[in-house]
């Protein structure tokens, strides 16, 4: 009897077995690219989704610019245009969910065009995801710790009014900022776990502390109906609508960066399910959270002018804190904002060397060959994270000789990470229609309707964030992110015809492990990946260049 119940469970599990669907295994997928698992496995879903929502920062992002905001749209502007930014930023993560959970694989939106595009248009379209992908974590890493140095600023002005910190102090505490940011992500990945989780309960928690106390405290708060109602149009160009569409820049840049946890997905636990779901959580968490803070504080406002048009403090933010709840918890509040910005900006440098690793490992970058290079002791790519904080201090620089060169940074941020949203998006809705192979997570029939309102949202925002932001335009206002972003970008394809192209033909490469940094002999390790143009072996190299693969520079 028990027998014969034992051989109908066998029948019954081997029709289950033959009759679900049958998902290539994350080694299998990475073997199908030509890689070697090389990162630990020591991230769980949690972990994954803390680095994305950490990167999705509301109170890094939010706060700095929702003074400029206030003035290019009102109230309005602030709380409807973050429902407005939020639902579209789902859809957009619903798609780039989508490929993730079928390709979760380091390096994300790069890796997963070269299976999307035409195997003729696989390298450009690779290429241009990867450095518009590149371009935007790296200069959030800039925005976000620029962002946290203008608030220590102000706490220091707050104290001592009489004490101006000027633009060049405020890059000099920028700068060490970078640099505690680049320590941190030199060591272990799995310490990067932990801290990863403590910025998201740090994010939460704080986030409640100031909605709460803000609202106990501040006196005199304005209506309801001016909350939701309120418009404001201090940009000096005559079109209500234009200004109301430029004080969207605060919420789309917030909702982005949350491609990181894709980046994250070779250290990640069942990626195929974990890096989709971080993907997702991370933007409404976020959505919520940042409606919810956005909400509190327009009901702290007592005197608009005053407090954002002619408060000397920066950014205005602290002015209605200082006015509302007092000296000393407005201290406590720029110390929980400039705690969450210092995780945020850890969690950028977190995922863009993640990023350029990937993509350094198929000779993508210039200094491919160190850039690639993992360490052996703390299993992360050392070299590829100073690389991108040296860009971020760089670019960094710009703050110094623009008036509006935060809000220049903001946007080059913004366009180029949607720009590497765009190209995989486009080609699942287009060419790869019929041909995409789909992971655990999927939308079904709902696909093609959601890429293409993404799509849509992609195209229409990245344009926007090209146009100036004050009226007249003058060269010490005018929005310089289009000159930013083409000249990089024109730069990376210039390379790709002089150069590149020659050796590079997308993702893949031997299935030899990556280069790894050993603490006993540096020598070796680095010596055993050296290659050379046309497909020779230097007689030291061990490694051999197959058709797809790329020859570290």
């Amino acid at each position: 009897m028990v027998s014969g119940n034992n051989n109908d469970l066998i029948e019954y599990n081997q029709v289950e077995e033959v009759n679900a669907p049958r998902y290539a295994t994350e080694d299998e997928i990475l073997a199908s690219f030509g890689y070697k698992q090389e990162m630990n496995k020591t991230m769980s879903t949690i972990s994954n989704f803390s680095i994305a929502f950490g990167c999705c920062s509301i109170l890094s992002g939010l706060t700095p610019m929702w003074g400029d905001a206030m003035m290019s749209g009102g109230s309005i502007a602030i709380v409807w245009g973050w429902i407005l930014v939020s639902v579209f930023t789902f859809g957009v993560g619903l798609s780039l969910a989508e490929i993730c959970s079928a390709y979760p694989i380091t390096g994300g939106l790069y890796i997963w065009v070269s299976r999307l595009a035409p195997p003729e248009w696989v390298p450009i379209m690779c290429w241009l995801t990867g450095w518009c992908n590149w371009l935007g974590l790296t200069v959030a890493i800039t925005s976000a710790d620029l962002g946290l140095a203008q608030f220590l600023s102000s706490v220091i002005g707050i104290n001592s009014p009489e004490y101006d910190a000027g633009i060049y102090w405020q890059y000099g505490i920028f700068l060490v900022i970078v640099f505690i940011h680049g320590l941190i992500n030199s060591i272990s990945v799995k310490y990067n776990g932990f801290f990863n989780q403590a910025s998201l309960y740090w994010h939460l928690v704080g986030t409640l502390l100031i909605i709460v106390v803000a609202l106990v405290l501040t006196p005199n708060k304005p209506s309801a109906k001016w909350v939701f109602t309120y418009f404001e149009n201090d940009t000096g160009f005559s079109s209500s609508s234009y200004a109301f569409l430029i004080g969207l820049l605060q919420s789309q840049y917030t909702l982005s960066g949350f491609d990181s946890a894709a980046h994250m997905s070779e250290e990640t636990r069942d990626a195929a399910r974990s890096a989709p779901r971080g993907i997702l959580y991370a933007i409404g968490a976020a959505a919520i959270t940042g409606f919810i803070f956005m909400l509190s504080v327009n009901f702290c406002v007592q005197d608009f002018q005053r407090q954002i048009v002619e408060t000397t403090l920066s950014p205005q933010m602290t002015q209605v804190f200082l006015d509302g709840v007092g000296y000393k918890w407005t201290v406590v509040f720029t110390v929980v904002i400039m705690g969450a910005m210092f995780f945020s900006g850890s969690a950028l440098t977190l995922g863009s060397s993640r990023m350029v690793y990937a993509f350094a490992r198929d000779g993508a970058m210039p200094f491919s060959r160190w850039l690639s290079i993992i360490n052996k002791k703390s299993q992360t790519p050392v070299y590829a994270v100073w690389a991108n904080i040296i860009f971020a201090a760089v670019v960094g620089l710009l703050y110094i000789v623009n008036t509006t060169a935060f809000n220049a940074i903001v946007s080059v941020n913004t366009i180029a990470s949607s720009m590497a949203y765009f190209i995989p998006i486009f080609l699942r809705l287009t060419v790869a229609r019929k041909s995409f192979e789909r992971g655990p997570f999927h939308l079904g029939p709902f696909s093609d309707i959601i890429n293409f309102i993404s799509c849509f949202w992609i195209l229409f925002t990245s344009i926007l964030f090209l146009c100036p932001t004050e009226n007249p335009v003058t060269a010490a206002n005018m929005n310089y992110a289009s000159v930013i972003f083409v000249f990089v970008i024109g730069c990376s394809v210039a390379y790709y015809y002089l150069r590149a192209r020659k050796w590079f033909h997308g993702p893949g490469k031997s299935m030899e492990a990556d280069p790894q940094i050993s603490p006993v002999n540096f020598d070796d390790s680095f010596e055993s990946v050296t290659l050379t143009l046309g497909g020779e072996k230097d007689g030291s190299s061990k490694s051999t260049i197959k058709k797809g693969s790329s020859t570290k520079q």
